[in-house]
């Protein structure tokens, strides 16, 4: 097996991304059943939340820079250039929503929600977008990644028909 640090970048990436939104939906079920006695369950999910997705952020900021643009210029001539000018283009603003959302959660956490039923709302709502746009970002990623593996597959039946 031939690990590259394309692909440990990229898995990083990925599964942090998946880390902060299965610890938004620890949150949601948290603040659903705000009590005092999990008070601090909450805050600690929350602060799982914006620490997950700021490790997605650098590790994909990373990969984006520096193994990406090869990536780019496969799928742009590939049968697929939608994977890169609507998912990707989609991918890069989603997230940026999604990370100032994941930072502002344990800050709303903070706030007694098992005693003030606004700030619970709040933080059912933040986590609520952080789950949806985490799932939304997962899902561009996989089909980014199908258009380079097309645009791969494509170019290697060509090449071999030649």
């Amino acid at each position: 097996m031939n690990i590259t640090i394309n692909d440990a970048v990229l898995l990083a990436h990925a599964t942090f991304g998946v880390l902060g939104t299965v610890s938004a939906v620890w949150v949601f079920v948290e603040a659903l059943n705000a009590r005092e006695e999990n008070a601090q369950r909450t805050q600690t999910a929350a602060l799982a939340v914006a620490i997950f997705m700021v490790a997605a952020w650098i590790f994909g900021g990373y990969w984006y820079l520096h193994f990406y643009p090869v990536e780019r210029a496969l799928i742009l001539k590939g049968p697929w250039p939608f994977a890169h000018n609507l998912f990707m283009e989609t991918k890069e603003h989603l997230f940026l929503m999604t990370l100032i959302l994941s930072l502002y959660l344990p800050i709303a956490a903070r706030d007694r929600l098992y005693a003030n039923a606004a700030a619970r709302r709040m933080v059912l709502c933040v986590a609520v977008l952080v789950v949806l746009t985490g799932l939304s970002i997962e899902g561009a990623g996989a089909i980014i990644d199908h258009g380079v593996k097309i645009a791969l597959l494509r170019s290697a039946v060509t090449g071999a028909a030649k």
